[in-house]
């Protein structure tokens, strides 16, 4: 994995600042993809963390590998709660004494959500209430939450600029949506600090390649080392700005910590501000496996229909957290991959054992 601090920058500073003083957080979906990457980081900058995760998406291996990661001491900091964020008291329960909170939990997919709206609303909206009325009654200092870029919807200008969206195109997109205008309206009626982080596309180790919902950079790399069909919706010019996990682990805790006031009660794109078509990508995934595995440097995709609910293009202008948060993505998307890739390696390749 890449460095948890780098030498320079607002970042670099945090941290060293975080270590001298250590602080008690809440990571919820703590289990799952970017929770986990959150937990990791907090505990090896000496945190105190408190995790809660229902496993709904979270798997009990992505504990047990920031278990591995960290020292004895730092995972003695760590406290799991099995939990849902749909109870409320539970989520009284896990923000008791704690300063800062990383709201990760939710359903992500645009496919689930428009098979299943009723379970999307009830974890991204009811479970995100709870989560903002628990943290606002518990005195918590900041409220990070994961948006996304799917709020953009139909709006078609690029890159991204936060302040100009269109209609939503899928009920995950209105959940993500609806989080924001709660979060507002909790700083104007109670005066409650939080901070939204637009997501771009994040990947990276530990995101889950399997079932209907899976990311694409994960889904297609196994199918790349286990020579299965690597499928491509439409016709590969759909484009996004890929943004590796490391990015928005630094976003958050830029976010949660910041002392400028101005930077409070906003919402931020996380991204690199870059655009990579699917065709693009499927190369460099390719390409970069072609180095241990030459049989794949021929590999050509297959082509299916769109997927209802896509958005076309996405590219997202980052201007706003450099700017109030101080927030320098560390990796593009090259980077990225081949941080990444031993991973999706060590772990894909197991299933051919």
């Amino acid at each position: 994995m890449a460095p948890v601090t780098p030498d320079t920058g607002a970042y670099g500073q945090v941290c060293a600042h975080l270590r001298q003083q250590p602080t008690r957080w809440l990571v919820t979906g703590a289990a799952g993809f970017i929770g986990s990457h959150l937990a990791e980081t907090l505990l090896k900058l000496d945190q105190q963390v408190v995790g809660l995760d229902n496993f709904s998406t979270g798997y009990q291996r992505n504990l047990d590998e920031i278990q591995r990661q960290v020292s004895a001491e730092q995972w003695s900091r760590f406290r799991f709660q099995r939990a849902d964020i749909r109870d409320l008291e539970a989520c009284r329960a896990a923000v008791q004494g704690v300063d800062y909170v990383l709201h990760q939990a939710a359903l992500g997919s645009v496919t689930r959500s428009i098979e299943d709206p009723l379970l999307t609303h009830a974890s991204n909206i009811d479970g995100f209430l709870n989560m903002l009325v628990a943290a606002r009654d518990a005195g918590v200092k900041r409220f990070v939450y994961a948006a996304s870029s799917s709020t953009y919807g139909d709006h078609p200008g690029l890159p991204k600029v936060e302040d100009a969206i269109g209609r939503p195109l899928s009920p995950y997109a209105v959940t993500k949506y609806v989080n924001e205008l709660y979060a507002d309206v909790f700083g104007r009626c109670y005066g409650f600090g939080s901070i939204g982080l637009r997501y771009f596309n994040i990947f990276g180790a530990r995101q889950d390649p399997e079932g209907a919902y899976a990311a694409v950079i994960p889904c297609w790399v196994k199918a790349m080392l286990l020579g299965e069909r690597v499928a491509i919706n439409g016709d590969g010019e759909t484009s996004r700005d890929f943004c590796f996990v490391e990015n928005a682990v630094q976003a958050n805790i830029l976010a949660a910590t910041t002392q400028n006031a101005d930077a409070i009660n906003q919402v931020y794109n996380i991204a690199v501000n870059d655009r990579t078509t699917l065709n693009q990508l499927f190369t460099i995934l390719r390409d970069t496996l072609a180095g241990s595995h030459p049989e794949l440097a021929e590999l050509q995709p297959a082509y299916q229909d769109f997927r209802a609910g896509d958005v076309r293009h996405s590219q997202a202008d980052i201007s706003k957290a450099n700017r109030l948060l101080g927030y320098v993505p560390s990796h593009r998307l090259s980077d990225g991959v081949k941080v990444a890739m031993p991973w999706y390696k060590a772990h894909f390749e197991a299933a051919l054992r």
